[in-house]
C-alpha cells in the first residue's frame, strides 16, 4: 500500500485513485494554517516594505523579532501538532512528536525551533505556491478555451508569452493547456510529496532525541522502582519487628508462665521446656532474618559501623579502612552494605579464602567500595548469580562494578557507586 503521492504517482492508475484529490485538499488548506505565524510576521513586513525608513525600519525589526521569538515557540508548538494530524492527508505513516512539559523547555527544546522554522516556512510558501497554482490553472483553462474565444476574429486572449488572434493561433495553445490539465494532478503530487518531506523532516521527533526521553523514563522508572524497593523493605522489617516478633516473645513469656505451674520433675515440665528453646531459637532466627533484611546497625550508626560489625561476624580475617565525611543517602548506604556482605559471604564459601580487606572512600561525588581477599581467585559472573546479581543491583543506582580475580588469586571486587554524602 502507497504511503505518500510521491509514490502513488509511479502507478499507472494513479489518475484513479484519491492521491490527487487528497494533495489538493493539502495544499488549499496549507495558508490556513500559516495564517497564525503570518499574522505575527505582519509587523515584520511592513519593516520591509519600510525601507527607506532607517531608524523606523530598525526599531521595527527589532520589535518584529521580539515579538516572533516571543510568540513564536508558543504558536508553533500547536501548529505543528496541528500539522503532524494535517500531514496525515498526504503522508500514512505516523509522526513521532518529541515530549514537551512546561513552558519553559518549551523555549529551550530544539525541536521548538524546528518547528518554528516550519510554521515560518509554511507562512512564505504557502501563499506563493498556491497563487502559482492558481495562475497556471487559470492559464490553461483560458488556453483551452481560447480557441473559441477568438473564432470570430473580433478578439485576441493575452496567454502568456503570446497573445492569439485567430483559432489557428491558439490551438497549439489548447493542446499545451490540455496536456498541462491532465499533468496538474501529478503536480499536486509532487508538490504535496515535497511538503510532507519538509513536514517530516522539520516535526519528527530526532531519533537520538527520542532515544534520550526513553533513557529519561527508563532512569526515573527505575529510580522509582529503588524507592519502592525501600518502601517495601521497610514495611516488611517494620511488620516483622511489630507482628511476628511480638507475637513469638508474648508466646514465649507464656511458655515460661506455664513452667512456674508444672513439676520439674513431670514428663509436661521436659516437652514445656524443649518447647521453650525452641521458642527462643526461633526468636534468635527471626532477629538474624530482620538484620538481613536491613541491619539495624546500618540505620543507626552508618556505614562504617555496618561494615566493622560485618568484620566482627565473618570468619575471615577482615581489616576495614573507611573515610566517609557523612552519611550516603539510604538506598547508596543498603546497596553498599550488601555488597560487601556478598562478597566477604563468596570469599568464605567458595574462594577459601583466610583474610579481606574492605576499602570504602568517598572524594567527587563518588563513593568506592574495595573488597579484597586472598582466596583461589576464579570468580566468574558466567558460573553463577551471585556476581550477576551484584553488578545489576549496582546498575540499578548508577554505579559500577569491577572484578578482578585471576586463577590462584587474589580476588579484588570495586564498586563504584555516585552519591553526595549528608552532613
Amino acid at each position: 500500500m502507497t504511503a505518500t503521492p510521491l509514490e502513488a504517482a509511479g502507478r499507472r492508475t494513479f489518475l484513479l485513485t484519491g492521491w490527487p484529490w487528497r494533495s489538493a485538499a493539502h495544499l488549499l488548506t496549507s495558508p490556513l494554517a500559516a495564517l497564525p505565524t503570518a499574522l505575527i510576521s505582519i509587523p515584520l513586513i511592513m519593516a520591509m516594505a519600510n525601507a527607506h525608513d532607517l531608524t523606523g525600519w530598525s526599531w521595527t525589526i527589532v520589535l518584529s523579532t521580539a515579538l516572533i521569538a516571543g510568540l513564536g515557540p508558543l504558536i508553533a508548538t500547536p501548529l505543528a501538532g496541528l500539522e503532524r494530524r494535517r500531514l496525515l492527508l498526504i503522508d500514512r505513516r505516523p509522526v513521532t512528536a518529541p515530549t514537551k512539559t512546561g513552558l519553559l523547555p518549551r523555549y529551550t527544546d530544539p525541536a521548538t525551533w524546528r518547528e518554528l522554522a516550519y510554521a515560518a516556512l509554511l507562512a512564505v510558501l504557502a501563499p506563493a505556491l498556491i497563487a502559482v497554482l492558481g495562475v497556471t490553472l487559470a492559464w490553461a483553462l483560458t488556453a483551452l478555451l481560447s480557441p473559441w474565444l477568438v473564432a470570430n476574429g473580433e478578439h485576441t486572449v493575452a496567454l502568456w508569452p503570446v497573445t492569439v488572434s485567430s483559432p489557428g493561433e491558439a490551438i497549439p495553445c489548447a493542446v499545451g493547456a490540455l496536456i498541462l490539465l491532465l499533468a496538474f494532478p501529478y503536480l499536486l503530487a509532487l508538490l504535496a510529496g515535497v511538503h510532507g518531506l519538509a513536514a517530516r523532516a522539520l516535526l519528527q521527533s530526532a531519533p537520538n532525541q527520542r532515544l534520550r526521553e526513553e533513557l529519561v523514563e527508563v532512569s526515573r522508572s527505575r529510580a522509582r522502582l529503588v524507592d519502592a524497593f525501600e518502601a517495601e523493605r521497610h514495611r516488611i522489617e517494620r511488620d516483622l519487628h511489630d507482628g511476628a516478633q511480638q507475637s513469638l516473645l508474648g508466646l514465649t513469656l507464656q511458655i515460661s508462665m506455664a513452667r512456674l505451674d508444672v513439676p520439674p520433675d513431670s514428663p509436661a515440665a521436659e516437652r514445656i521446656d524443649e518447647a521453650h528453646r525452641q521458642a527462643k531459637d526461633l526468636m534468635n532466627e527471626l532477629r538474624e532474618l530482620i538484620r538481613g533484611i536491613h541491619p539495624r546497625v546500618l540505620t543507626d550508626r552508618g556505614l562504617t559501623a555496618a561494615l566493622g560489625e560485618l568484620a566482627d561476624k565473618s570468619p575471615l580475617r577482615v581489616t576495614i579502612g573507611a573515610d566517609l565525611p557523612g552519611r550516603p543517602p539510604a538506598p547508596i548506604e543498603t546497596t553498599a552494605y550488601f555488597v560487601v556482605a556478598e562478597a566477604l559471604a563468596n570469599a568464605a564459601k567458595h574462594a577459601d579464602a583466610t583474610t579481606a580487606a574492605i576499602h570504602a572512600h568517598w572524594h567527587d561525588a563518588l563513593l568506592t567500595l574495595q573488597i579484597e581477599d586472598d582466596g583461589q581467585g576464579g570468580a566468574d559472573p558466567e558460573r553463577g548469580t551471585g556476581l550477576t546479581g551484584l553488578a545489576d543491583r549496582v546498575a540499578v543506582i548508577d554505579g559500577r562494578m569491577f572484578l578482578a580475580s585471576p586463577p590462584g588469586g587474589p580476588t579484588t571486587l570495586r564498586v563504584e557507586l555516585p552519591c553526595h554524602l549528608s552532613e
